[in-house]
């Protein structure tokens, strides 16, 4: 005898299953690296021979920094564009050589940002400008909505749509990093596989250094009142990582805008882990003034879960 309470059951399942039947069904969006495990492990730029496989660390780009940025405005919130209440937002996940220099825009087949800067490489080629649909669309694509909306909560842009800053961030220094070669991805390799990847690599590694977090933990908050120096930024996050990273400011070194940590990683930038390094860059924040960490309006934020 079927009851109502099992009809109920059976719907419930059916539909669970469907949920996660879609879930499971999402492609995965890894490199390859069964190559790399039979290989030796390393830290970034402190190998003591040749890399062998370029996809199992990155190179030459190993000296790696995530990149934060502190707004107090976006100048799209009209359009909803606005900035993550009590957090820094994402800039990028750079490769800089070991040496401090860097490349970029190093692969322009897979060149999606519409406003490339710059538009002329140091070696006298132009980046074309991109037409095509945003980068939104090629995560829509790989049915990760998760992403996006995180992206949408923590990536934000100035002045300009999201979408491109993912783009630009993409194309000028994704490209420039071993591990995201399309040939990392094996055989099975779909279209902008390394671009998902890229993504989810960045958030990842933007969950290592909570900026903010650190800083309030340390007694150092948002105030239009109340300044702080260099020093105690850099104390305060060197507390936590063991190492001291960049601080940017504008205005002639006074207001607080960016912050740069420095890592080597052992194994791909995908997965391995992350030993912060001091700052190769010395900071463009005043050594002895004060800094300005600037509140923002109430209309230029909103509430999002960390």
């Amino acid at each position: 005898m079927i009851t109502t309470l099992t009809v109920i059951a059976f719907s419930v399942s059916v539909a669970q299953g469907s949920i996660f039947g879609n879930q499971l069904s999402i492609p995965n969006t890894s490199p390859n690296l069964t190559a790399c495990v039979d290989q030796p492990s390393f830290f970034s730029c402190e190998n003591s021979t040749a890399i062998k496989n370029t996809c199992c660390s990155p190179t030459p780009g190993g000296l790696v920094l995530q990149t934060q940025f502190w707004s107090t405005w976006t100048g799209l919130e009209k359009k909803g564009q606005k900035l993550p209440k009590g957090s820094w937002t994402i800039h990028g996940l750079w490769p800089d050589n070991c040496d401090g220099s860097f490349e970029q825009y190093c692969d322009l087949s897979r060149q999606y940002d519409p406003t490339p800067s710059p538009k002329v490489l140091p070696n006298g080629i132009v980046v074309p400008i991109y037409k095509g649909p945003g980068v939104d669309t090629f995560i829509k694509q790989f049915g990760r909505q998760d992403l996006l909306t995180y992206m949408e909560n923590y990536w934000i842009n100035q002045g300009a749509p999201n979408v491109d800053f993912w783009g630009h961030e993409f194309s000028k220094h994704a490209t420039c990093t071993s591990t995201f070669d399309v040939a990392c991805y094996g055989p099975t390799y779909k279209k902008h596989q390394e671009v998902i990847d890229f993504f989810d690599a960045t958030v990842r590694a933007f969950h290592q250094y909570p900026t903010f977090d650190m800083l309030a933990a340390a007694g150092i908050t948002p105030s239009n009142k109340t300044s702080t120096t260099l020093t105690k930024l850099q104390n305060a996050i060197k507390s936590q990582t063991g190492a001291v990273p960049y601080f940017g400011c504008s205005n002639n070194g006074t207001v607080l805008s960016e912050v740069w940590y420095f890592s080597h990683v052992y194994g791909t930038e995908q997965f391995g882990t992350y030993k912060t390094l001091d700052s190769s860059s010395p900071s463009s924040c005043s050594k002895d003034g004060p800094v300005w960490y600037h509140e923002r309006t109430g209309a230029s934020e909103r509430e999002v879960r960390h």
